[in-house]
This record gives C-alpha cells, sequence and structure tokens, in this order.
C-alpha cells in the first residue's frame, strides 16, 4: 500500500544542514501493525508527520496505492490526507468547547457528510468505545484514558485506511493503555493499517512488525516477538 523510496528531511544548521531523516525506504502492506521505534531525536515523529501529510518539507519518493504524493500540490495532499488516513496524538489534540459528540461529528462536518449519516457514524463509535454516557460531557470531565478512547474514536469516525499513532498511551498509565492497545489492535485485525510510534517494548511488540530509527537511519527491522 505504501512505497517510502529514499525519504529524506533536513534543516540548515551554520555552514551545513542537520538530518533528521536520512534515505529511508519502507514498505508498509495493507493489514500491517507498524511499530517504530529509535530513542528520542531519531526522528520518528518526523516519519509519521511524513506518513501522514502533515509535513510537505522533505525529498524522496511516498508512493500510496501507485500514486506518487510527492508529486501532488499542498491542497491536493491534505485532501488525499483527509480521505485516507487518520491520526492519534499522545495529547489527544479535543477541542475543550466542545462535547465528545460533537468532537466526533467535526471531522464529517468538514466532508460535507449528511446529517443522518453523521449521527448514525457518532452514535455507532460512541457505542463500539462504550462512552455512550459520555457524550454530553466536554474532554475537561474525562479521564486520560477517556480522552485518549475519543481521540481514537474521532481518527476512525471518517473510516481511514491508514490510522497513525504518535505515542498514544505516552500520557497515559499503564491500565489505560492496555486497553488503548487493545483497541487499537483489534481495529488491526478487522483490517485497519496502522503505524505507531512508541518508546514502549511492549506495546511495540503488539504490532505484526518493528523497525528502529537511530539519527534519522532505518535500522534493520527488528524480530517480532
Amino acid at each position: 500500500m505504501i512505497e517510502l523510496e529514499h525519504i529524506e528531511k533536513s534543516f540548515p544548521l551554520a555552514a551545513a544542514r542537520h538530518y533528521v531523516l536520512r534515505k529511508v525506504s519502507l514498505n508498509i502492506a495493507e493489514g500491517d501493525f507498524l511499530s517504530i521505534m529509535g530513542p528520542s531525536g531519531s526522528g520518528k515523529t518526523s516519519l509519521l508527520s511524513v506518513l501522514g501529510l502533515l509535513d510537505a518539507d522533505w525529498s524522496g519518493s511516498y508512493r500510496f496505492d501507485g500514486v506518487d504524493l510527492s508529486m501532488l500540490k499542498e491542497r491536493a495532499r491534505k485532501d488525499f490526507a483527509r480521505r485516507h488516513i487518520g491520526f492519534v496524538f499522545q495529547h489527544y489534540h479535543l477541542l475543550d468547547d466542545l462535547t465528545v459528540a460533537e468532537n466526533l461529528d467535526l471531522p464529517l462536518s468538514y466532508r460535507n457528510v449528511r446529517g443522518p449519516e453523521r449521527q448514525a457514524r457518532v452514535a455507532e463509535l460512541l457505542d463500539r468505545f462504550g462512552i455512550v454516557a459520555k457524550k454530553d460531557l466536554y474532554p475537561r470531565q474525562l479521564s486520560g484514558g477517556q480522552q485518549q478512547m475519543v481521540a481514537v474514536a474521532r481518527a476512525l469516525i471518517t473510516r481511514p485506511r491508514l490510522l497513525l499513532c504518535d505515542e498514544p498511551t505516552g500520557a497515559l498509565h499503564s491500565s489505560q493503555g492496555e486497553v488503548v492497545m487493545d483497541l487499537l489492535c483489534e481495529l488491526n485485525r478487522e483490517g485497519t493499517t496502522i503505524v505507531q510510534v512508541t518508546h514502549n517494548p511492549d506495546y511495540a511488540a503488539r504490532g505484526s512488525r518493528q523497525v528502529e530509527l537511530f539519527d534519522g537511519w532505518l535500522k534493520q527491522p527488528l524480530p517480532v516477538q
């Protein structure tokens, strides 16, 4: 599904350049659950930003179903991302002045989804994630684990083919983290392609594949435990 070839990203630094990604080549098949590991500053989040088309300042080739995204103009890239990619952040990024149900509905409102279908999708995910009773609450009224469940539901409501997770359990205690990881594994078994960045080796091992970044270079794939 995804083919990265010689992806590089750098910043000017004095008389040279500082590279955060160096010649990264990686294939991700549909249905994969890929864990990206590496120390802080290794380029993990930068690579996830390239995959999610949040960052356009890179060189190399990024193909998604054969479409070379490096050749698309900014508006076309953003439209492609909206249609195919969901993102889960470490710190939730929920809108504080919207209720749980309104946070879930918001991505659909940007896609001109009709009212009845929007209501049906919101109701479906509220039920699936066990947060129906929380639908009229605001993010500040939820625990960290509940906020992350809402964030995952919001990422999924547009039915993306690729779900990118940037340290999705990093702000949670262990029991909440296990709940989120169980959910991601369930979604993957149902066919969602997932790429997660994590520092936790146990959570990384929940994926079907692991790779490691070091100083922007992709190291040899790690064995699945």
